[in-house]
């Protein structure tokens, strides 16, 4: 790869089906026009709201109307320039759009201090009787929840227009991360260069050259590095936002204020860190193994990526959805079917590798688009199982539209990690059984390794690390660059323990490279997620009695129901460590196969 082609010159099957959407940028414009003409007419409603069943249920088929138009136009812009960070044209429209949104957010600010000043009981009289606004129950039950942490109506149309302000940390990190950071050429053994992107950052690192591997992890952590300062403010800036809601809102601390929103108990979150911190050995134990069978003095973090065997399996994108594909069959044929089709006919992902990309992968769409993807697809085993678990995500929001309103259609962040984590789990299984040959599994057992790697060691750690920062933040400490360096180096450290090598800056910055810690205690859930998936798939795998399809209900059931008690319903019980413990277990076994197979 010598240089990286143009979003504009990528064929459109790689890409995403943007017109289904919106034909172009002047039809955008328009629907923006008209969302801003309506919103009038929703202000229009403030303070009468309790004046009958029928006010309130035509308050929200306007609302409803209101935010399926501004999701959309979100999630266009969005998109667009996540896919390509140097359309001029899409940052600016990506800018207005969060503009729009808050501007929609503080116009239907009123409807929740207003249906508290109501009352549960007579709402839930209003919607025995008013089949407009009947399927809001689960909504009014989490309202009257949230009770005490909903500010007045005043406050709360504040709020909706802090909303575009205080994301500027984010904004500030996506755009320097994807546009404005260069990285220096990474060198293959041979000295020939090789460009550094977002796009490309994993392909290197997965390199049999430990050389292209060594100068790609030292090319982009020098990137962060030489930025350490500013992106130390944003992301600050984003915890210090966290710490203002949780004020204003009345949490004794962020983690609370966090994980109320989902109905979360706060010991799940600390079951999670204890479990992790006891099962730490067995990292160590994996780092010993690795280290074996690379045949090097010192382990290394740019050596945690690199194949295990002389000739990865190459898997190209169709050949991806088909073992996909198969492994879902316990699910059944609509299952397959869809995922098929999103995949292979209707454009869901958007594959393509380019200038301009953003990092990493996504699944994102509204209640009247298809459930679509970003990600960088480049043929490996790594790209099969993103595209895996960008699909559980994928089919996870295209069940919850199909069976749920849009009140009670979009999950929250706990469950999504269950679903994108879980086919995974069941797409490892089929090609356990499917793909024997010995090389073939240790390919495998390494792209599982790498998941675990990210999802069970990574993220666990950066919980550890931004449960440390809010917390010195809210006692008002002052926190730098270096301070969070240091942090993140300390408890990088233990997790590789005397088995890996490592610098202390380099691993101190990983944290710098993680938009998600913008989303405050976001990184648990993917813990938690592979946790919940693995006992899950144990489950469907073992032939147990309505497991499928019990499962398929937790898909369903969107936000009509709490995650913890969906998980309940579908065979987990996640207020427990039962999970996290059995899923370390599977790591552990994975471990002892790959030594056993590799006969070191």
């Amino acid at each position: 790869m010598s240089e990286l082609t143009p979003r504009e010159q990528i064929a459109p099957e790689l890409t995403w089906n943007a017109t289904s959407v919106f034909a172009n940028w002047e039809e955008w414009e328009k629907s923006a026009d008209e969302l801003v003409a309506l919103l009038p007419d929703a202000r229009k409603f403030a303070g009468k709201l309790a004046e009958s069943a029928q006010t309130l249920a035509d308050f929200i088929e306007l609302a409803e109307t209101i935010q399926r138009k501004m999701m959309n136009l979100y999630f266009y812009a969005v998109m667009q320039a996540a896919c390509n960070a140097l359309d001029d044209k899409a940052v600016a429209m990506s800018d207005k759009a969060g503009g729009l949104f808050g501007q929609t957010m503080a116009s239907l600010s009123f409807l929740d201090p207003e249906l508290i000043a109501i009352g549960q009981s007579t709402l839930n009289a209003w919607m025995a009787q008013e089949p407009r606004i009947a399927h809001y129950a689960q909504y009014v039950d989490n309202l009257f929840r949230r009770q005490k942490h909903v500010r007045s109506a005043e406050v709360e149309q504040i709020l909706g227009m802090a909303t575009d302000p205080l994301s500027s940390a984010e904004n500030v990190f996506e755009i320097l991360t994807s546009a404005d950071m260069k990285f220096a050429d990474a060198k293959d053994k041979d000295g020939k260069s090789l460009p550094v992107a977002q796009s490309t950052y994993d392909t290197w690192m997965d390199s049999p050259d430990r050389t292209v591997r060594k100068t790609a992890y030292e090319s982009y952590t020098d990137g962060y590095l030489a930025f350490k300062n500013t992106i130390a403010t944003a992301y600050i800036g984003s915890v210090k936002r966290d710490v203002f809601y949780q004020r204003v809102r009345g949490f004794d601390n962020t983690l609370e204020a966090a994980l109320f929103q989902n109905n979360i108990p706060v010991e799940v979150f600390y079951n999670l860190i204890d479990t992790f911190k006891k099962n730490i050995p067995t990292w160590h134990k994996y780092w010993n193994v690795r280290r074996r069978i690379l045949g090097v003095e010192s382990l290394q973090p740019y050596d945690i990526w690199a194949p295990l065997t002389a000739n990865p399996p190459v898997v190209p994108f169709e050949q991806a959805v088909d073992w996909i594909s198969n492994g879902m069959k316990p699910l059944g044929d609509e299952y397959v079917d869809t995922l098929r089709k999103g995949c292979l006919e209707d454009r869901w992902v958007d594959r393509a590798v380019n200038k301009g990309k953003r990092t990493g992968a996504f699944s994102y769409g509204t209640y009247d688009t298809m459930p679509f993807i970003m990600m960088s697809y480049d043929d490996s085993m790594g790209a099969l199982s993103t595209l895996a678990h960008e699909l559980g995500h994928s089919m996870h929001s295209y069940l919850s539209k199909k069976h749920q309103p849009l009140v009670n259609s979009r999950y929250t962040l706990f469950a999504a990690e269950v679903a994108s984590n879980f086919n995974q789990a069941m797409t490892r299984a089929y090609l356990r059984q499917a793909k024997p040959d010995a090389q073939f599994q240790i390919a495998l057992i390494e792209e599982a390794m790498s998941n675990f790697h990210r999802y069970f060691f990574i993220m666990p750690t950066l919980a550890r690390f931004e449960l440390e920062v809010h917390q010195r933040v809210e006692r008002g400490q002052g926190v730098t660059a270096d301070d969070l360096i240091n942090l993140c180096a300390d408890l990088f450290a233990e997790g590789y323990g005397t088995e890996m090598g490592y610098e202390r800056e380099r691993i101190g910055i990983t944290w710098a490279t993680f938009g998600h810690l913008y989303n405050a205690y976001y990184v648990y859930a993917y813990a938690t997620g592979i946790s919940a998936a693995h006992e899950l798939a144990k489950g469907i795998l073992a032939g147990k009695e309505n497991a499928a399809s019990r499962y398929l209900d937790f898909l369903s059931a969107g936000g009509a129901m709490y995650p913890i008690d969906a998980l309940k319903h579908a065979g987990v019980d996640m207020t427990k460590p039962d999970a996290v413990e059995t899923t370390f277990g599977v790591l552990a076994d994975m471990v002892d196969r790959l030594e056993t197979l590799a006969g070191v």
